[in-house]
């Protein structure tokens, strides 16, 4: 039996804390969380909620949203645990008729994150989810990691070019254009 594997909530930086309202916190459990916005005016959508709609993974303990989760391994126990978090939710906050049938839609949402976890463990995931046709959309795209080396442009501010023209070398006053900007005159 092949092991277990489910998406959990990944934070590289801070920005989800400024991004969404909430966010997940780093390691949660996650589904594609699109049930949250069924009943949702999708075009009056703004701000921290649009942004949620467009590319948040929720994590089942909090509600709160990701932009990435990566694929990790899971025991029966977590994901069993995945799904009890997620069935309260779905019961107390959204009103499914009893603990049981909160449990069943877990479990869909649990199974379809799943479905998205056929690649190697510590694989990450970005979503975009947008609405067509009245119907809502979610496409997947997988994050590589570059080997080092394999750009050797990448991560650089500058690059600079050598060349064996002679030519006017160009100058600027830049004491000058910036004098002349703060006044709002002109310098001889």
């Amino acid at each position: 039996m092949s092991p277990i594997k489910l998406p959990r909530t990944l934070r590289l930086d801070p920005s989800d804390t400024f991004v969404f309202a909430p966010a997940a916190e780093p390691g949660e459990w996650a589904v594609t969380g699109s049930f949250l916005f069924f009943d949702a005016d999708l075009s009056a959508l703004a701000g921290k909620e649009r942004a949620a709609f467009r590319s948040g993974f929720v994590g089942v303990r909090s509600l709160g949203f990701s932009t990435l989760v990566v694929v990790s391994e899971a025991s029966e126990a977590e994901r069993e645990e995945a799904v009890e978090d997620l069935a309260r939710h779905i019961h107390e906050r959204f009103g499914a008729p009893d603990r049981e049938a909160a449990r069943a839609a877990a479990r869909e949402e649990i199974a379809v994150a799943a479905s998205l976890c056929n690649l190697p463990v510590g694989s990450v995931i970005a979503m975009h989810r947008s609405a067509r046709d009245g119907e809502i959309a979610e496409e997947f795209r997988t994050l590589h990691q570059r080997p080092p080396g394999a750009d050797p442009l990448h991560g650089r501010a500058f690059h600079f070019v050598e060349t064996d023209e002679d030519g006017p070398e160009e100058q600027a006053d830049l004491v000058g254009l910036v004098s002349g900007a703060s006044t709002g005159t002109e310098r001889p």
